[in-house]
């Protein structure tokens, strides 16, 4: 049996994984149910960023299923100011990989201090966020504040790239 949320790093798709958002314990079958059942919830979102990825293969693109990362990545897509964005359950991303490092929004800010994040870490937090609000994950992320530090889904996934755990605000 997991907790729900503190699920080991075995490479799998964890996606309810490093927040205890529910500390009940739940049998492995029932988080692959959770976890199909959030894959199903943001399929609008998923949908929206597989368009806009196979848009950037036919400019050189190429993408991959992550499995550490639960998405669908394309990599080296050729629009926009570097970095990544995810929809849904797919990453767009200007870079190679997602393994290199960045700063967190509040230390690009100058709020603080942190040590640089894996990437893919941080869009692996919107993965989950995406899992659990679906499609009214865009319209609450914009109403939070949008791509900036003010968003607390964007401290969240900061959080959770640095301590793997917390990916969702307020809680971790």
């Amino acid at each position: 049996m997991q907790r729900l949320g503190s699920l080991p790093s075995c490479g799998s798709c964890a996606a309810l994984g490093g927040s205890s958002i529910v500390n009940a314990r739940i049998p492995p079958w029932a988080l692959r149910v959770l976890q199909a059942m959030g894959a199903v919830w943001t399929l609008p979102n998923t949908l929206i960023g597989l368009l806009a990825g196979l848009a950037g293969c036919i400019a050189g693109a190429r993408v991959y299923w992550s499995r550490r990362d639960c998405a669908l990545v394309f990599r080296r897509w050729p629009w926009g100011p570097g970095g990544a964005i995810t929809l849904g359950m797919v990453i767009l991303h200007t870079g190679a990989d997602l393994d290199g490092l960045c700063m967190t929004y509040e230390h690009r800010a100058g709020r603080c201090q942190h040590p640089r994040v894996r990437l893919g870490d941080h869009e692996r937090a919107h993965v989950y966020q995406y899992m659990l609000l679906g499609p009214l994950f865009l319209p609450v992320y914009l109403l939070c504040g949008g791509v900036s530090v003010r968003n607390p889904f964007e401290r969240a996934a900061d959080r959770y790239a640095m301590q793997g755990r917390g990916w969702f605000p307020g809680v971790g």
